[in-house]
């Protein structure tokens, strides 16, 4: 009489099993979980509710300020990227989302940064601020941010995460043998698949933020050439630094640049019109 369970083979079954379950329950979960964004008209795998992105950005905002240094002291700058992020979200379909945005400009003087949280708190760094040169430039940073609110990325990227992870780890359970050294890099290279998986869907809504930035900042009033600037500013504070681009969550900012070009000269085909602020 025997327990086949208890021998190689069976143990190896056992995991089989468990990896497809995983797969089934985390694929069903993610297909399942569907809305429709009421801006874009994008049909989203995403599991929570505008509620809810609002609640998580207001909880992680001070956070996220914490690590920048806190916000800048200049009341006059903190007036004019209130004054752009606000010019942007009544000019455009932002306003649209319902989200109460929230623009703050941070201390740190060396990031060059800028981004946003789910449900409305954008943010841009006093490293980035400084090397921006006109109110038009500031308008194509924060529009991109306001674009990724708009497309709701950090909820869909989280339940993207949530497969990849149900993914990548029953991929591990079914390949993973504790009496098989060469098993570990097999484990190792589902996980690295599972990470540029979602790195890739970065790169995708950074380009979808670009487009909905040049739309937004020519809606309001400012001339969507002025983030063709932004481009560069990006690719001099990168030079010698940035990763290869198949491994960035951000495209590159030359590949960036030309798919800028085409956007602005699809939005405009005649030319971009005279009086926009730059």
């Amino acid at each position: 009489m025997g327990f086949p369970l208890r021998g190689r083979g069976g143990i190896g079954g056992g995991r089989l099993i468990i990896a497809l379950v995983l797969v089934v329950i985390s694929v069903i979960t993610y297909f399942s979980q569907q809305q429709k964004n009421p801006v874009t008209g994008e049909t989203q795998h995403i599991s929570m509710s505008a509620e809810q992105e609002v609640a998580i950005g207001l909880q992680a905002a001070p956070e996220m300020a914490a690590q920048h240094g806190g916000l800048h002291s200049d009341p006059q700058a903190q007036a004019m990227v209130d004054r752009v992020g606000n010019q942007l979200v009544a000019g455009s379909p932002a306003a649209q989302s319902g989200y109460p945005f929230e623009f703050h400009l941070l201390a740190d003087p060396n990031m060059i940064n800028a981004f946003a949280l789910p449900g409305g708190q954008v943010f841009i760094t006093a490293g980035l601020m400084n090397k921006l040169e006109t109110e038009g430039e500031l308008a194509g940073v924060l529009g991109h941010e306001i674009g990724h609110v708009v497309g709701r990325h950090g909820a869909e990227h989280m339940a993207k995460a949530q497969l990849t992870q149900g993914l990548t780890g029953a991929a591990v359970i079914a390949t993973y043998d504790p009496n098989d050294p060469g098993s570990r890099n097999t484990a190792a290279v589902a996980q690295m698949i599972g990470q540029m998986i979602n790195m890739k869907y970065g790169r995708d809504d950074e380009l979808e933020s670009d487009r909905l930035g040049v739309e937004y900042a020519a809606k309001s009033g400012y001339d969507p050439r002025s983030m063709l600037r932004v481009m560069e500013v990006l690719a001099q504070a990168s030079q010698g630094q940035a990763p290869p681009e198949m491994m960035s969550t951000h495209p590159d900012p030359g590949n960036r640049t030309e798919r800028i070009e085409q956007l602005i000269q699809e939005m405009f085909p005649g030319g971009v019109p005279e009086g926009l602020v730059k």
